[in-house]
């Protein structure tokens, strides 16, 4: 294996990392990016079809989750864990002791400070990721003691802080920052993008929007329709109360934004974001009327294809790609 820091910490062949996204990133997925050399990850409500506020449930089908994607790959996977706040806390904190008694090799923790579980976690045995959104975020997190932080840019789908730093800037800032393994996403879903991942100082990719728009992925037919037929500018930044979040422009967007710009109370618009939620778009197939979180690479998203595929392309275009590279740098060659 050549060495890589992310390839030698969780031993994995080719440094390409999905996502973990709610509703999306089930088994099947998951297990299908790992077995292509890559980190699969299961995501908040992976296989679930129903909404649950139940702990114990919650704490179960992660692991019923778990041994499938352990059925159908012998590779490791990662898990994603919300750390969240408040009666939240119930939930990651279950999650937390799962993932330990099931041995999995890495957790991503997000939304939350990165000192809540990350000993626990290590003294299982796993690996800890932690997703920030600026440099001093991941300084926290070296200090905390993580073994990789994420960033992702601005460009990314889903749930981000209110910086609005882009991957081309967040990244150099975070590889300067800090010494563990930095893996960062937004804006990356070819070959292309990763080797300038890789040019900022990134250690590893972070897919997610690439990843929705494939076979295994386990959001709506609708979505992934919605998802290939983006152009241009087709996501727009949706402002909440605590973060950020980057949607794909359809019908919801347009009627939460206006709603919030004609002075909507903070009540009115939680109502109409719990009535239009994720599950409405991703899992019931609400693709217009629904919030579905994508990032803005979904305007260069052109078709469905299997997970392997998407690692596979990346990996093989790589080389065709640098040496383009290679005749543009030609030009800067000191004479």
């Amino acid at each position: 294996m050549i060495k890589n820091r992310i390839g030698e910490l969780v031993g994995i062949r080719y440094p390409i990392i999905q996502a973990p996204m709610n509703w999306i990133t089930g088994a099947d997925l998951a297990a299908a990016v790992s077995n292509a050399g890559g980190l699969g990850t299961l995501g908040p409500n992976a296989g679930a079809n129903t909404i649950t506020v139940d702990v114990a449930l919650t704490g179960e089908r992660l692991r019923e989750q778990i041994r499938k994607t352990r059925s159908l790959t012998a590779n490791p996977f990662g898990v994603n864990i919300p750390i969240g706040v408040g009666d939240a806390r119930q939930y990651s904190k279950k999650c937390v002791e799962v993932v330990v008694e099931e041995a999995v090799s890495v957790v991503i923790t997000s939304v939350g400070p990165p000192n809540v579980y990350t000993k626990t976690l290590q003294d299982g045995g796993i690996k800890v990721f932690h997703a920030v959104s600026t440099a001093t975020q991941a300084k926290k997190a070296e200090a905390a003691g993580v073994d990789a932080v994420i960033c992702e840019g601005f460009e990314a789908g889903g749930h981000k802080g209110f910086t609005e730093l882009t991957t081309l800037v967040l990244t150099p800032m975070v590889a300067d920052a800090v010494k563990i393994p930095v893996i960062t996403g937004g804006g990356i879903g070819d070959a292309r993008a990763v080797l300038a991942a890789l040019a900022l100082g990134a250690d590893a990719v972070y897919l997610g929007t690439r990843f929705m728009a494939t076979k295994e992925a386990d959001c709506h037919q609708n979505v992934k329709n919605a998802i290939v037929r983006a152009e241009d500018a087709c996501t727009v930044s949706v402002p909440k109360d605590y973060m950020l979040a980057r949607d794909l422009g359809n019908t919801f967007t347009r009627t939460f934004l206006e709603m919030r710009q004609s002075g909507a109370s903070p009540e009115v618009l939680r109502a109409y974001l719990a009535d239009h939620s994720q599950y409405t778009a991703q899992h019931l197939g609400d693709a217009d009327g629904g919030e579905l979180h994508c990032g803005q690479v979904a305007g260069l998203i052109n078709h469905v294809t299997g997970a392997a595929d998407v690692v596979t392309e990346i990996v093989q275009n790589l080389t065709f790609i640098l040496e383009a590279l290679q005749q543009k740098l030609a030009a800067f060659q000191v004479r």
